[in-house]
């Protein structure tokens, strides 16, 4: 029996709805880097930075909860430096009312050159209920506080809650390029074009949490409201795989990919689908800057 127009709209309309759901599904990158590490306690590969009173370390020192009310916030750094390396840890964001907050995981190493600093970033910025968190990333070549840094962000809506469970996060800083990882996909690469625009100085890795109250949510129209404090963030399987500046050559970076340089077609594939389907900005294609200080774009 031939199907009538009403029989051919429910196909089309079907045949949408599973495009859609398939869009909206997180491919697999075939590869799995979260995997190829051992966690490490925390005490080994760090140390309070700021706000001891701002954390909890569990017994087994496998995970470390922080959290910022109006007195402050809580911060943590890694005990050594790093030339290159993967930098991972899995992370439940502060639920609610979190806007203003900044949850981070990042390396930088501005203590070591203040005003004149590298720093890789990945920041979760809070949010009203309703509207999803922002995870920024942001490359800093040289840069410093005084208003002369030079933002690289890239910035995208996650297609989970990130406050309901943990998620994994991770920097791979290789010497040809920095990979950011969102349960072991490729979200974003960035590549070194030339020594001016890529850091290569040793780095140290940090998380925190603070009140960014004057940008993070809707460039600072919504701030902090300490009515909700505490604002609390926790973070596990730290995993900390890099080469420290005394370490021998024999230490090399480690692999973005099975064939080691680079990204396999399907994690190029799953990387496409995160910057089409979730990125919400990107400094290239903001044509409000002034592209001559970026000239990798």
């Amino acid at each position: 029996m031939a199907a009538g127009p009403a029989m051919a709209m429910l196909v089309v309309v079907a045949a949408a709805a599973m495009a859609a759901s398939s869009s909206s599904a997180q491919p697999s990158p075939g590869y799995y880097p979260s995997s190829a590490h051992r966690p490490m306690a925390f005490s080994r590969g760090y140390t309070n930075k700021w706000g001891p009173q701002h954390q909890t370390l569990s017994a087994d020192q496998s995970s470390l909860t922080i959290w910022l009310d109006k007195t402050c916030g809580s911060g943590f750094k890694s005990r050594k430096a790093y030339r290159n390396g993967y930098f991972a840890a899995r992370v439940k964001l502060p639920a609610g009312y979190t806007a203003g907050t900044n949850t981070a995981f990042y390396l930088s190493n501005n203590e070591a050159h203040p005003g004149f600093h590298d720093e890789v970033d990945m920041e979760f910025l809070g949010t009203i209920p309703g509207e999803p968190y922002t995870l920024q990333t942001n490359v800093y070549v040289r840069g410093s506080g005084d208003g002369h840094i030079i933002g690289r962000e890239m910035r995208f809506h996650l297609w989970f809650d990130p406050t309901a469970d943990f998620h994994h996060y991770a920097i791979l800083w290789n010497p040809n390029a920095i990979t950011f990882f969102v349960d072991d996909v490729p979200i974003r690469r960035y590549e070194r074009k030339s020594e001016l625009t890529f850091p290569d100085r040793p780095m140290w890795v940090y998380g925190s949490i603070w009140d960014a109250s004057d940008w993070a949510t809707d460039d600072g129209r919504h701030r902090a409201d300490y009515r909700y404090q505490p604002f609390v963030a926790r973070f596990d399987r730290f995993v900390v795989a890099g080469c420290a500046p005394t370490a021998p050559p024999s230490c090399r970076p480690v692999p973005a990919s099975p064939a080691g340089a680079g990204l396999t077609p399907r994690q190029y594939a799953a990387m496409r689908w995160a910057q089409q389907t979730h990125m919400v900005y990107y400094y290239c294609q903001d044509y409000r800057r002034d592209h001559s200080l970026t000239p990798e774009c």
